[in-house]
């Protein structure tokens, strides 16, 4: 018996929570037979860009986080549209966060939102050379501050646990990966 030989019985749909619908999957647990409830949490992906301008600062942005309730430090990034593909989500979600665009871009991969419960995966960029040529276009639960921090204190403030949020810890991870492989 291997841990992938657990078995959906049935499911259920469950409330939709607006970023997110719910889903209850009812899963026989073949270590013992039982059948438990679980809750999954349906989204599109979603997308976060590691944006530096040609004077190496990264482009940041400061938002209220209701779940925490403080401001953190965070990657330009959002949800990608249905039949959007990630890249082209992440040069949507830059500009109308940040007003910044252009550049060259990378893929640094992708990860599960949380597979303990999501069905999502959170796609990382990182797109060199961006300028503030765009136009800032927030949503209506949106506001965010920009901040341009110089590459070198990123990695500083990494170090130090200064970001909060994983998708950005994530993708600073790879992004600092990337850097060092291509030295």
């Amino acid at each position: 018996m291997s841990v992938s030989s657990w078995k959906r019985e049935h499911f259920e749909e469950g409330p939709d929570l607006k970023l997110f619908k719910t889903r209850f999957d009812f899963m026989n647990n073949p270590r013992n037979g039982k059948t438990e409830k679980m809750i999954i949490l349906e989204s599109v992906d979603s997308v976060n860009v590691i944006a530096r301008t040609p004077e190496k600062e990264i482009i940041f942005v400061r938002q209220y986080r209701f779940g925490i309730g403080v401001e953190t430090l965070e990657l330009p990034g959002g949800l990608v549209d249905r039949g959007e593909e990630a890249k082209g989500a992440g040069k949507r979600e830059l500009e109308e966060e940040t007003a910044y665009t252009g550049a060259q871009w990378v893929s640094l991969g992708k990860i599960a939102s949380n597979p303990v419960f999501m069905d999502s995966y959170i796609h990382h960029y990182f797109a060199d050379g961006v300028q503030p040529d765009g136009q800032q276009q927030l949503d209506d639960g949106e506001m965010v501050e920009v901040v341009k921090i110089p590459e070198d204190e990123v990695y500083q403030l990494f170090l130090e646990g200064a970001f909060h949020h994983p998708h950005a810890v994530n993708a600073l991870l790879r992004y600092f990966v990337h850097m060092q492989k291509i030295k």
